[in-house]
């Protein structure tokens, strides 16, 4: 049996209204007009401890923007997400390989655990990893170091599925290749220029591409 960890946001599900909803209420309670909606894609994937920095100033206290984006991201924006057309369908499909399918998210799992249940995809994993709120394994590298112990994962018998270029370099760390979600907010470019094992253009051929690297 393989194991497949599997990328939330820009992977299995658009979270963009939310996030980036959250991330604009934290810039203006912060006295920086944010940027345009559009000009903030780029939010979605990283942690928030690395995006704010970007656009704060830096006599700003990073840790005060992360508690007011998730002020308000907890009262709802995580809710203000969608799951890609034909994610549930190729998540079931791949869980007949067979395959252990674990989320392995930057998002913290307080956050995480809630948004599978509401798109009643829970039970789809064996687990859901991600960072507790204090930062521990913001780093996505050592998030999968942790699963790797925790869940006895094989590395040789392991694939990543995610949408940036943090996904591809934090699974390579351990010698793990990575489906890169061209339907998320990577890109073609992006994923390749980071070492992508293969590219997948739609949700509906994720069992194909996982298939040619087992």
């Amino acid at each position: 049996m393989i194991t497949l960890l599997v990328d939330l946001d820009g992977t299995i599900t658009d979270p963009a209204p939310g996030m980036i909803g959250a991330f604009r209420f934290a810039l203006e309670r912060m006295g920086v007009t944010p940027p345009p909606t559009e000009d903030l894609l780029w939010i979605i994937g990283p942690p928030n401890r690395l995006s704010f920095p970007k656009l704060l100033r830096p006599d700003q206290d990073v840790e005060e923007a992360v508690r007011l984006y998730r002020e308000r991201y907890g009262a709802g924006g995580l809710f203000e997400a969608r799951v890609y057309d034909g994610m549930p369908e190729a998540l079931q499909a791949l869980r007949s390989l067979p395959a252990r399918l674990f989320v392995c998210t930057a998002k913290p799992h307080v956050f995480a655990v809630p948004i599978l249940a509401r798109f009643g995809l829970t039970s789809v994993f064996t687990g859901i990893y991600g960072p507790d709120l204090e930062g521990r394994l913001d780093d996505k590298g050592l998030l999968i170091g942790r699963m790797i112990e925790e869940e006895n994962i094989d590395p040789a018998r392991t694939i990543m599925v995610g949408d940036r270029a943090n996904d591809v370099r934090a699974a390579a760390r351990h010698g793990i290749p990575t489906v890169g979600a061209l339907w998320g907010y990577g890109g073609r470019e992006e994923l390749t220029e980071a070492g992508a094992a293969s590219l997948c253009e739609a949700p509906h051929r994720l069992l194909a591409s996982v298939a040619e690297l087992v």
